[in-house]
């Protein structure tokens, strides 16, 4: 098989697990740590293209002495099956050579270990949560993160895959109201009565 077909078919993402995500949050919870989330500006063009990889002139921009030439991509665009993985390994190498360890369980955990603690990210495409024993070192790892991805701090972690997040010195809780919410209106039952149960009580189902 060709090099390209093979290229071309690895098109996944590494992405964080909902199980992990949920033990970091109990760990957190357990030990009092914060937890602090970020956002990747423009995540998709990021990555390196390592492919030779070409593409039509787009509308607009097409050179009228060679309107049938295309172009040659240096950098990934959204929309390649090849984004999602280009820039997974982007953010991650960077991470690696900063001195984070990726986790067995799950590539998108990075743990470093220092003098000073711990520090514990998890990558879920453009979204990251950051936590550790520590604030104190916390903020100068987001302006690090903001130099290198153009990354916006959004503070403490409040909602994360349509889960919200609430932290305070007694625990975390974790919500999903708003989701719940939002999908009686995208389904036009903001006004339905609600009932305690789904279904009349001793229904046998066939």
């Amino acid at each position: 098989m060709p090099k390209l077909i093979i290229n071309y078919e690895e098109t996944y993402s590494p992405v964080a697990k909902m199980t992990i995500v949920r033990v970091i949050i109990v760990m957190a919870a357990i030990e009092g740590w914060s937890l602090h989330q970020m956002d990747v500006k423009n995540v998709f063009f990021h990555g390196d293209l390592h492919e030779e990889m070409y593409m039509e002139q787009p509308p607009g921009y097409v050179d009228q002495t060679h309107p049938n030439l295309v172009y040659r991509l240096k950098k990934v665009l959204y929309g390649l099956k090849q984004t999602p993985r280009a820039q997974s390994d982007k953010i991650g190498q960077y991470l690696v050579t900063s001195g984070f360890q990726t986790s067995n369980a799950n590539f998108s955990l990075y743990v470093k270990k220092t003098n000073h603690g711990i520090v514990i990210i998890i990558i879920y495409v453009d979204d990251l949560i950051i936590t550790r024993n520590s604030d104190a070192n916390i903020f100068d790892l987001k302006k690090l993160l903001k130099q290198k991805f153009g990354m916006k701090d959004l503070g403490e972690l409040r909602y994360f895959l349509d889960i919200e997040v609430i932290q305070s010195p007694k625990g975390i809780w974790l919500l999903q109201r708003q989701y719940a919410l939002n999908k009686l209106t995208e389904y036009g039952m903001t006004s339905c009565k609600p009932i305690s149960i789904p279904l009349k009580q001793n229904v046998w189902l066939h």
